[in-house]
């Protein structure tokens, strides 16, 4: 950090740091106990696809991690690609295996980064639901080590729950690493909550 940053009050953004994944478990029971909400089991890894052999070989591995999982009880992993251009690895585990799920999760992004694509990493998100069906996914940005809530409002388009997010950081501040910066808080359609990805 520069010395123009300490001036303006600026601070530097947190590295990545993997392990932060390992605290959703404990999150989640807070979430459920203070707002009601539970895991759906599902959750997705997103990344900017890059041209190469070396790039696709470290996607085939990050998948055959998941496919190679002889517990699982779900599907076999998804791969889906968004109206962006984005990819996404989506897992899908009983809603009560969520340590699993995030097991899940933290291998792709490993495996993607010890291939030396973390930069291609964006985000990772764990899908949960409430007993109204309000649906809501807790986004990892990998490049700033950071959560933060994403509400989808249901049958309503590209619109946000923006009261729900805003509640739900306040119930999570003390278990996760939430993200300061609002305008950092991206919209990731079709894929928070327990959605899917548009099939590539």
């Amino acid at each position: 950090m520069g010395f123009l940053d300490i001036l303006l009050g600026r601070s530097k953004p947190a590295a990545p740091d993997l392990d932060q994944l390992f605290g959703l478990p404990s999150a989640a029971v807070t979430l459920q106990a203070a707002a009601g909400f539970t895991p759906t089991g599902t959750g997705a890894v997103c990344f900017a696809s890059a041209e190469g052999a070396a790039f696709a070989e470290a996607h085939r591995e990050a998948q055959a991690l998941l496919d190679a999982d002889t517990g699982r009880t779900g599907p076999p992993v998804e791969v889906g690609r968004d109206e962006y251009g984005y990819s996404w690895l989506v897992s899908r585990r009983t809603p009560e295996d969520l340590p699993a799920l995030v097991s899940d999760l933290h291998a792709v992004n490993s495996a993607l980064e010890g291939s030396g694509f973390g930069p291609q990493l964006l985000c990772s998100v764990v899908g949960f639901r409430d007993s109204g069906q309000r649906r809501l996914g807790l986004v990892y940005l990998y490049k700033r080590g950071s959560f933060y809530p994403f509400a989808p409002l249901a049958d309503e388009g590209e619109r946000r729950d923006n009261a729900l997010e805003l509640q739900i950081r306040a119930v999570l501040v003390d278990d996760l690493r939430i993200e300061q910066d609002l305008a950092r808080w991206f919209p990731i359609w079709g894929a928070a909550g327990g959605g899917r990805p548009r099939a590539a």
